[in-house]
Parts: structure tokens; sequence; C-alpha cells
């Protein structure tokens, strides 16, 4: 039957009128993914690879990432924070849709989020890889003016530089202080690598001055390792205080650049307050966070304890015995990606095993490590028993210095993966 000139345009009007989704109907399932860290652009690049037709937006405001891991490096003068820096140009080209927007809000009813520029992005599945904030109400004292004057540097890039530069113009004789939170908190080794290389620093630039960790905890990361090296490399110039001792801080003077215990008050020339974290601000909107401030998730499919179909993954989330790290949030996203897809398919996802490793430099050419593997176990990730260690505690010197360099590679393998 012939179509006639009215017929066909009346027939072209009523589709103009319909919304987007309707007239894409053929089109694949939307995927949204806030957060463009190791946990987000790895899970949007995963998602590509598991579901071709799916349409994944990665919602990222910056056009550069800058990386904690290996940031330490940058206090010691080692690295440049250049080094640190990576875009998302390999993202793009992998398929995935770059938001240059922060979000500003999720409707989970709605099923969408909206970006700070009042666009709305639909969803059929949500992945939140948003990391953490820092707790400025946490802290008697300290607040966005003292991280200016006491730098937590635990979110890597301007307050890297900061701290660095304080430490750079120390007088020789001064005393640097790290304040170390209770857990849970992004990097369970990182204040340690931190307090190991500054103390690095200092003893072939600074000689005459020491680092003290001022620590809310009697344990933490890879302690009789750390411990030995301080004992072998710095016996001079660093000093760990336990809870037990007196280390927790319950309140910072930052004009007076004071730390205050309940056994003393501490009297620092660089002070380095890493206060108590929670999951970012978007995830305490989005209702995905709990009491604790942290977002409890399925271990096999990471989705939600609290909001259906919303995802969270890396640093924001609770993930039982996995600590919040790059390499965790790497595995999670991979993980995640698998199990969003095979629910798009609507196939049940398989239960997962994941792998955390993490390196920590007590010197240049000083390594150490710790891995573990994880399942799903009664609702949270637990450890396989015997699954993983950490180095031997007598190795020899040459045994470090290797691990010194896989480390190197392990970072250049990780960000290549994600960001590469």
């Amino acid at each position: 039957m012939r179509t006639s000139r009215r017929q066909f345009l009346k027939a072209s009007a009523a589709a103009a009128l319909l919304p987007m989704p309707a007239i894409a109907q053929g089109a694949g399932p939307r995927v949204v993914v806030i957060g463009g860290g190791f946990a987000g652009a790895s899970a949007a690049r995963a998602l590509k690879h598991e579901s071709t037709a799916a349409r994944v937006t990665l919602v990222e405001p910056n056009a550069t990432f800058t990386a904690c891991p290996f940031s330490n490096g940058v206090l010691a003068e080692l690295r440049e924070l250049k080094q640190q820096q990576f875009t998302y140009d390999k993202v793009e080209q992998d398929g995935v849709a770059l938001a240059k927007q922060a979000a500003t809000a999720v409707d989970a009813q709605a099923k969408s989020v909206t970006l700070a520029n009042g666009t709305t992005l639909p969803y059929d599945r949500l992945i939140m890889a948003p990391g953490i904030e820092v707790r400025f109400d946490a802290l008697p004292g300290y607040d966005v003016r003292a991280a200016d004057m006491m730098p937590h540097a635990w979110q890597a890039g301007e307050q890297t530089l900061l701290l660095h530069s304080a430490i750079a113009s120390m007088e020789d004789g001064g005393t640097v202080f790290i304040v170390a939170p209770a857990n849970p908190f992004r990097c369970p080794p990182g204040p340690y690598e931190r307090a190991s290389l500054i103390a690095y620093y200092l003893k072939t630039r600074k000689p005459k001055s020491k680092v003290i960790i001022l620590d809310a905890k009697d344990a933490f990361s890879k302690q009789r390792l750390f411990q030995n090296a301080w004992k072998e490399l710095y016996p001079n110039h660093l000093e760990w205080v336990s809870l037990s001792h007196g280390g927790k801080v319950n309140a910072v003077k930052p004009d007076e650049m004071t730390l205050v215990t309940d056994f003393t008050n501490h009297k620092a020339t660089v002070a380095n307050v890493i206060p108590p974290q929670r999951a970012a601000a978007i995830a305490q909107k989005a209702g995905v966070a709990d009491r604790s401030g942290w977002c409890p998730v399925d271990p096999v499919t990471f989705e939600s304890k609290l909001i259906p179909n919303i995802h969270v993954i890396g640093d924001a989330a609770i993930m039982g015995a996995m600590p919040k790290s790059a390499f965790s949030a790497n595995a999670q996203a991979k993980v995640c990606a698998a199990a969003v897809a095979a629910l798009l398919r609507g196939e049940k996802p398989a239960e997962p095993r994941l792998i955390n490793t993490c390196y920590s430099l007590v010197a240049p050419d000083y390594g150490i490590t710790v891995a573990g593997v994880y399942k799903p176990t009664d609702g949270v990730l637990a450890d396989i028993q015997g699954a993983g260690g950490v180095s031997p505690i007598d190795a020899p010197s040459a045994n470090r210095a290797l691990e010194a360099q896989f480390a190197e590679g392990w970072f250049k393998t990780l960000t290549g993966e994600v960001f590469g």
C-alpha cells in the first residue's frame, strides 16, 4: 500500500514528539558510573568489555586523575606529581561517554543522576565509586582552614604539594608529626609508608630532624615489617606513639601548630593530620551510606544493601576484610562490572574470588608487601585463610630491593590497566 505525503509527515511529526527512550528502544541498557578513580574508571571500561551494547557514562568533573598510591614519593622528592596524573583519553576511546560534571543528586526512585549543570542522566543500573571525604567534624579544631596549615594529603594533588612544601622548607632540627586515624580509613599502610619516606628524606637532607607518628591504634598493617625496617634504617629519625602510650590526638590548634593528646601537647614544626573519613558526600545524599558513614553492599554483586539498582565499589564501600586500596578498587570494579552485565541479561552473577596486593616503600630500595584473597561469607568479603601473606620478616636486603622494583612495576601495571 502506498503512503501519501500527508500520512508520512503526520507519522514523522508523531515520532518527533516521542521521548528519546521510546525512540531508542532497541538501544542497550544505560549504566551510569559516578567517580573516575581506580574503581570507577575500571568499572566503566570493564563493563564496556562485558557488554558492548551497554551505554556507559562515566561522571567525573576532573579532566586529570591524581593517584594516591606512590604519592608519598612526592613528599620525599623521589617522584614528581605529574607522574601521578592520568587522563581519561583511553577510557573514552573504549566507548565510555564522559560527563565532565560533578554528580549532585541521585533519585533512586526515578533512577536518574543529576549533574552540576542541571543535566539528568537516566540509568538502568548505577555504579557509585565516589571515594572518600575527609571528616572535618570529627577532630576538634581541624577544619578546611586548618587543612591549609596542617595538610592531610589524603586526597592527592594540591594537598600533596602543600605538605611537600612544608617539609622541604622546614629548617633542620624540626619535627614532622603524622596523625594516624583509627580504622577504617583509606589505605591502611599509607601513614606508615609516608612516615618511612619522610624519615628517608630527613635522614638524607635534614639529619637533625625526625618524624613522629601519633596513632589512634595499637596495631597497624604490616606492623612488624615496618618496625623492623625502622629499627634498621631510621632509629634516630622515626618514632611511633601508639594509642596505649598516648598517641591518640583529641584536638588540634592549627594557629599554634599544636596537637593535643591525653598525656601532653605536642608542638609540631610540620603537622600532617590524617583525620577520620567516610564515603564521599554524594553517597550520603544518595542514601547508600549507613550510620557508620560507609556503604554496605552485597559481596557478590556489590549492590547496595540499602538502595536497589545501585552498586558501590572502592573506598566508599564496606567490604569486610578487604581493605580500602587502589588494587582492591580495581578488583571490585571488574567483579562488579561482570555482575552488572549478568543482571542486565537477566542472569545470576557468579560468586567471585577477589585479590588485593599492596606494596609499600620504606626506602627507595626497600619494599614490603601484603596480599590477601577474599570470598563472600555471611554477607561480607572474608579472608581465605592461607591464601594471602606478607613479605618474609627476615628477608635479605637484595629481596627488599627486588620488592621495591616490583612495587614500581605494580604501579605501572595498575595505572596502565585503568587509564592506559
